[in-house]
């Protein structure tokens, strides 16, 4: 069985790290502004994945706790030097807090999860969650996992497929999957499927 982590795919952003967090991508304002109205005021926030720190800098502009966090060195320093704040480096599979954060924001990040392990990352973060916390996430979608022109392992899942990974307990009602056009680093079309999911 592979690791929850795909080694090629963090060399990579090792590797582009300048390149990655120096191209001023902007916040993800629809989604991160849906989000937040979810949260209490003020409330503690875990960001996955954070790339070069843009949207816990809107987080923090905003009132929220937030704790900023990515899986690669090197990113996580561009992102302290940006946000003037440590950076965690954490890999999804070291996520061991329980009813700890309001809110957990991963955007484009838990993709790259092999999919025989998504489940249990996305178990490690229903955990960290406080009752009634909010968890959104955002994934390419697809059929089959693969690899993109750069390497990068994706899980592509489809809808029907990411709903059976977040399963049917602890969540309260269902999980909210929307889908949308857009692209990414690779300048590709993409199909984004984005999920909102409160722990019960």
């Amino acid at each position: 069985m592979r690791e929850a982590k795909d080694q090629e795919t963090i060399r990579f952003y090792s590797n582009e790290a300048e390149t990655y967090t120096a191209r001023g991508q902007p916040a993800s304002r629809h989604r991160l502004h849906d989000f937040m109205a979810r949260l209490p005021a003020g409330g503690r926030v875990l960001e996955l994945g954070c790339g070069a720190g843009q949207d816990s800098e809107t987080m923090l502009a905003e009132g929220f706790d937030v704790t900023p966090s990515d899986g690669t060195e090197a990113i996580a320093a561009a992102a302290a030097r940006r946000l003037g704040r440590t950076v965690k480096v954490l890999l999804f599979d070291d996520i061991d807090e329980i009813d700890a954060y309001d809110g957990v924001w991963a955007n484009a990040c838990l993709l790259h999860v092999p999919r025989e392990h998504l489940p249990a990352i996305i178990s490690r973060v229903q955990r960290a969650l406080v009752r009634g916390g909010v968890f959104y996430a955002s994934f390419k979608a697809g059929e089959a996992e693969g690899r993109d022109r750069f390497g990068r392992y994706y899980n592509y899942p489809s809808p029907e497929w990411l709903a059976g990974a977040y399963g049917d307990r602890g969540w309260n009602g269902q999980i909210e999957i929307t889908s949308r056009r857009g692209s990414g680093y690779d300048r590709q079309p993409t199909d984004w499927l984005h999920v909102f999911a409160t722990k019960a």
